[in-house]
């Protein structure tokens, strides 16, 4: 009797194993294929359009000229334009109060005849107004969402939504003289118009070689940083990250890299592309190794491919890229190609 109990005993144990063993392969399997469903695409412009400009984040003091400029630009494509209410408005900081910033942004995301949102200026700001906004009608009438920097956490949103965007220049990018940024501009109305780019990256000897195929995410690593945690991050599990960034300590990267890691962010990373990192501030202890070398070491744990030289961000020279498309990312120490999917 005892013995038969006890057999008896290990095969019910042996039976919640596998039940729990292969319940948890399912859902992870579940999980993964969930995570890579193909996102919206929206439909990209034509002429007759009609673009918003609105101003979620920072106060747009004495940048009158660059939204003119701006609504020019796309009049000269044929496209129409409709600046949200509240763009000059002025509530310390920001280009007007939560209310009033997201009071624009909505508008444009349930007016059926808007085709894109461009955000006129980053800054910051665009957080406090991502929990008072409601997508019901913009998935009726998907529409792109363009801009950087602190934008990220809009296309974030975007994206956990199910919408692809588009990373890529603002308002306040343009210059008095547009051939200064003429590889910003024609890759920006590129793919607007349905054209997205694909780039051919110089080399670099901090690359990590390898080959990687996903959809690309990503922005500026502070905002993806401050998502962390929130219903807003992303899951980047099967899927290329792009980062970028501006105006920071080294040491104040590696720990925003080192708290991703720990979060478990890049477990399942299938590779990193790495824009432009600009106006680095030196501490009076030094970092001791390139923003390059950071980078490497903190994802050393990892095997994906990392590319370096991707020229977006907060440059003169800020490539369009689609945040949600499927890209082929081949990394070499001599270049990086990056090759859209249809």
């Amino acid at each position: 009797m005892y013995i038969y109990n006890m057999s008896k005993m290990c095969n019910v144990l042996l039976l919640i194993c596998l039940i729990f063993f292969f319940g948890n392969v399912t859902a992870q399997e579940q999980s993964e294929q969930q995570n890579l469903i193909t996102l919206i695409q929206p439909p990209y412009l034509k002429a007759g359009d009609t673009i918003a400009i609105v101003a979620p984040s920072g106060i747009l003091k004495n940048r009158n000229n660059e939204v003119e400029q701006a609504i020019a630009l796309l009049k000269s494509w044929g496209l129409h334009v409709v600046v949200g209410k509240h763009v000059f408005s002025k509530d310390d900081h920001f280009a007007g109060t939560d209310d009033e910033r997201c009071e624009d942004f909505q508008k444009a995301l349930d007016d059926p005849k808007i085709s894109a949102i461009w955000c006129a200026r980053g800054g910051y700001g665009t957080v406090r107004i991502l929990d008072k906004l409601d997508y019901t009608k913009f998935k009726e009438h998907p529409k792109w969402l363009i801009g950087y920097s602190d934008i990220t956490a809009l296309h974030n949103q975007f994206h956990n939504e199910g919408f692809q965007s588009i990373h890529a220049l603002m308002c306040v990018s343009l210059t008095k003289d547009l051939e200064e940024i003429k590889e910003t501009i024609d890759t920006f109305k590129a793919t607007i118009f349905g054209n997205p780019v694909n780039y051919t990256l110089e080399g670099s000897n901090y690359n990590k070689v390898g080959e990687a195929s996903g959809p690309l995410v990503g922005g500026n690593l502070t905002m993806l940083h401050t998502m962390l945690g929130s219903k807003t991050s992303i899951d980047v599990s099967g899927k290329i990250l792009f980062i970028e960034e501006i105006g920071e300590y080294k040491y104040h990267i590696d720990r925003m890299l080192q708290s991703l890691k720990r979060a478990g962010y890049f477990n399942n990373c299938k590779g990193v592309i790495v824009g432009d990192m600009s106006k680095l501030r030196k501490n009076t202890t030094l970092w001791g190794t390139s923003v390059e070398q950071l980078v490497i070491d903190a994802l050393a744990d990892y095997d994906f491919p990392i590319a370096f030289n991707m020229p977006a961000g907060h440059e003169k020279d800020n490539r369009a890229m689609v945040l949600g498309k499927v890209i082929e990312l081949k990394v070499e120490k001599g270049k990086t190609t990056m090759t859209f999917k249809d």
